[in-house]
């Protein structure tokens, strides 16, 4: 040992004798005095030794304890995870991890280990979600290492490893499995218990021999022994758990009303006289495991979206490293590099995203944007990772590595989203946090007050009180309603990526939309064919897209697409006049394409003029088409307006929300759209300054703003509005700042996760009034001593099953066929 310098404890830890840091709080009572220590582990040791009755130690020992270093106290198991590669957050000295947390409870498990996490050097953040039972940890890479923080968790008693989607799968699969068995055991005791109860209720208080009852009573305290041992062992390991670190949660009531049931009943069956309750230990714990059985299901079932995604990137490719032969190679898809060449058979997901470059397919996207209908893909053509090739072979060159493909960016993100809570999740932890708390000594006050009105009552109204509360209602109510949200709104191709989406969303005042390539396509479109001539609409673009059939400009693409399915003209001698239109000869006649200056040059005088594009007031741009007889046709291309734009608005408008339409584009053509629209206020020529200015002075005014934008220039504004939405594609997933990314990028997104919000929010009032209800209803009854204890367990049981049932009524997709209909609207 280290010798104690006396007079210097105060500035150096009372357990080491390493130096204290400014602000440290890290601190144990130790014979009424408060000393500092310099770390958790310290202070966990100091306290270990205050608690076990040793606190003499540090008055007759003669040096401060040896220290030995963080690497040493973590086990060597724990510091292989100091090797792995943790995924980086947006600093490249922040470390990020998700770890799969084994027994969440209730609150009180979220709390304790969030508040222990918080308290180790270097922790940026610490996030549990009880719906997927996934921790996400931010760290300084200086300061903390993943085997602390795991080392930390083992510490407090949970089990945490880094996630793995198959490990945890199966981790799943093995607690399931243990459940049902320790349910299976609770019933079958159960049962036989209620053989040897009913017949003593039966006969009434003297009716049956004094030596047959004792006989029952003796075989009801052996058969309840298998569904205590066995069966109670999560409600006891929770309890200890609980009670070790100080932080009762919901297991600490149930324990003890379990263990002073039957340990009321067992001193009865030895005395031969009392009331048993082995009837009501059975079924109390039998009730719970098969409420806890139905939670896990239906939690398993709210992340299930999750899981669909963490599973869907194939582990192995087929890699043509000597393309172009064809002999391919199986390689780990993380081994894959942008330019490799990689075979994709039929059935078979793309391990990441890639470029076609040989072959022609159909490839399913359903689960990155939610269009259940298989999509075309050519040569050229781009498709993300996670996309399953369903027709023929496809080769495909790599353009993202796995971890920077489509799909894992989206993974991320969705990891991200689970973990932050809302304002009503953290004030139901807050409120449920304190109610067991307030249950424990609230049962203790109602067993003393029946002690003096009848004491032979005092024992099982307690009890009564300790088991018919049900704090889990409350804790479950607000996540389990939002994971059930956000599950559905992923398989609708709507990610949200925030928690206070749905809330923030509900309670909007004003709906700000961008215009290009939100409220419109942002790519070109065909308006209108106006003739000029002799020849039809139809006559004009075949000669139009004859001349353009080998252009890659984007007005020419936009007219050969309307093209599409017309029979080809023959094109010669086509010239191209950069900057101004091309010239060719269709059908014998020299034709010119172009704009008006260029095109006009080829008419003779005597020609009517047509309205020239030199307007500048115009909205479109003007494609002119005429040959050497004369004028043929004007082609009118502007950005298309999204078809179910009009239906987005009108829904908006219909819910009393004001709407705001702010672009970059002039301020006649941002006016002639809104005016389409019915959008009442227009604001044209904004720069992303501007728009920000206008947001941040409608939110001055008391204004709540949903900002909805494309996701790339917008990311000013979308961060400051109060909640915001990008148009999403693979592209720029990774570079969107907005809370929710509509994937699928249509507009009616928007209109099924405003309806979603309406339900979610409501359904977690439902929930919240329900728990809150329940329990002043059942405590009181409880405590008044009318309600017995196998009464109180069924109550608990129900009330926790009705909030994960009703929570669950989110998943089913009821208005999808009302979004299709806006979709196909205008």
């Amino acid at each position: 040992m280290i010798p104690v310098e006396r007079g210097v404890v105060d500035a150096v830890c009372f357990h080491c004798g390493l130096p204290v840091d400014e602000g440290a709080s890290w601190r144990v009572v130790i014979d009424g005095v408060e000393r500092a220590m310099c770390c958790p582990g310290c202070e966990a040791v100091a306290q270990s030794i205050v608690d076990n009755g040793f606190s003499n130690y540090y008055a007759t020992r003669s040096g401060f304890a040896a220290t030995v270093s963080a690497q040493d106290l973590a086990p060597p198991e724990l510091r292989l995870y100091d090797s792995e590669q943790a995924e980086a957050g947006m600093d490249a000295d922040i470390g990020e991890a998700v770890y799969s947390v084994r027994n969440i409870r209730c609150a009180a498990c979220i709390f304790l280990i969030e508040s222990r996490l918080a308290r180790l050097p270097g922790i940026v953040s610490a996030e549990v979600n009880a719906v997927t039972e996934r921790l996400l940890v931010r760290w300084r890479v200086g300061a903390c290492k993943p085997s602390d923080i795991l080392a930390a968790m083992r510490a407090i008693g949970y089990a945490a490893y880094p996630y793995d989607p198959v490990q945890h799968g199966e981790q799943l699969e093995r607690e399931r499995k243990t459940l049902f068995r320790q349910l299976f055991i609770a019933g079958l005791s159960m049962m036989q218990v209620m053989m040897y109860a009913v017949p003593i209720y039966l006969a009434g208080e003297g009716g049956m021999d004094a030596d047959m009852a004792g006989l029952m009573r003796w075989a009801g305290l052996l058969l309840t022994v298998p569904a205590l041992a066995y069966s109670a062992q999560p409600f006891f390991f929770g309890a200890w758990r609980d009670i070790r670190n100080r932080a009762p949660g919901m297991d600490v009531p149930v324990a003890l009303g379990i263990a002073a049931a039957f340990a009321g009943s067992a001193l009865a069956t030895w005395r031969g006289e009392g009331a048993v309750y082995f009837d009501s230990v059975t079924m109390f714990i039998f009730l719970l495991l098969c409420s806890r059985y139905l939670e896990l299901t239906a939690r398993r079932k709210a992340a299930s979206a999750l899981d669909n995604l963490q599973q869907s990137l194939p582990a192995s490719a087929l890699l043509m490293a000597d393309y172009p032969q064809r002999t391919t190679e199986l390689v780990a898809a993380t081994q894959l590099r942008e330019g490799d060449v990689i075979l994709v058979r039929p059935g078979d997901a793309l391990p990441a995203d890639c470029t076609v470059i040989e072959g022609e397919s159909s490839v399913d996207l359903s689960l990155l944007t939610g269009e259940s209908r298989p999509q075309n893909r050519i040569v050229g053509d781009a498709i993300p990772g996670g996309a399953v090739n369903v027709a023929q072979a496809l080769l495909a060159k790599v353009t993202r590595s796995v971890g920077d493909s489509t799909l894992s960016v989206l993974v991320r993100l969705v990891n991200r989203a689970g973990q932050a809570k809302p304002q009503l999740a953290l004030w139901a932890d807050r409120v449920a946090a304190w109610f067991v708390a307030c249950l424990l000594l609230l049962s203790v006050a109602v067993f003393f007050a029946w002690q003096m009105v009848d004491p032979a009552r005092a024992w099982p109204v307690a009890i009564a009180v300790l088991v018919v509360s049900c704090p889990c209602a409350l804790s479950l109510a607000t996540p389990t309603a939002l994971a059930a949200a956000t599950d559905r709104l992923l398989r609708q191709g709507i990610l949200v990526v925030q928690p206070h989406v749905l809330e923030t969303l509900h309670r909007a005042t004003h709906i700000v939309f961008d215009k290009t390539g939100t409220l419109t396509t942002g790519k070109p479109a065909l308006q209108e064919i106006v003739p000029l001539g002799a020849l039809s609409a139809t006559d004009c673009l075949r000669i139009a897209a004859a001349m353009e059939c080998s252009s890659m400009h984007p007005l020419a693409q936009t007219i050969l697409k309307a093209a599409e399915g017309l029979a080809a003209a023959e094109a010669t001698a086509l010239r191209h006049a950069p900057g101004q239109g091309l010239e060719a000869i269709v059908d014998g006649v020299l034709c010119r394409l172009g704009n008006f200056a260029f095109v006009h040059a080829l008419i003779p005088t005597a020609s009517t003029m047509p309205a020239a594009d030199a307007e500048t007031e115009a909205e479109a741009s003007y494609v002119f088409l005429a040959s050497t007889n004369g004028w043929l046709a004007r082609f009118d291309i502007a950005d298309a307006i999204r078809p179910e734009a009009q239906a987005v608005v009108s829904h908006f408008h219909k819910q009393g929300k004001s709407i705001v339409l702010l672009s970059g584009d002039r301020h006649e053509v941002t006016q002639r759209v809104a005016d389409r629209l019915g959008i009442p206020t227009a604001l044209g020529d904004c720069l992303p300054e501007s728009k920000l200015s206008f947001v941040q002075r409608l939110q001055q005014g008391g204004a709540v703003v949903a900002m909805v934008g494309d996701g790339i220039n917008d990311a000013a504004v979308l961060r400051a509005a109060d909640v915001s939405f990008a148009m999403g594609n693979g592209a720029a997933l990774a570079q969107t700042h907005a809370d929710c990314v509509l994937l699928s990028g249509t507009l009616s997104s928007l209109c099924e996760a405003d309806k979603v919000a309406a339900r979610a929010l409501s359904i977690i009032r439902q929930n919240l009034a329900w728990a809150t209800l329940y329990n002043v209803v059942a405590i009181p009854a409880a405590a008044l001593g009318w309600l017995n204890p196998w009464l109180s367990g069924i109550g608990m049981s129900l009330s926790s099953v009705v909030v994960v049932l009703n929570a669950l009524r989110l998943r089913r997709s009821r208005n999808t066929q009302n979004t299709r209909n806006i979709h196909r609207q205008g």
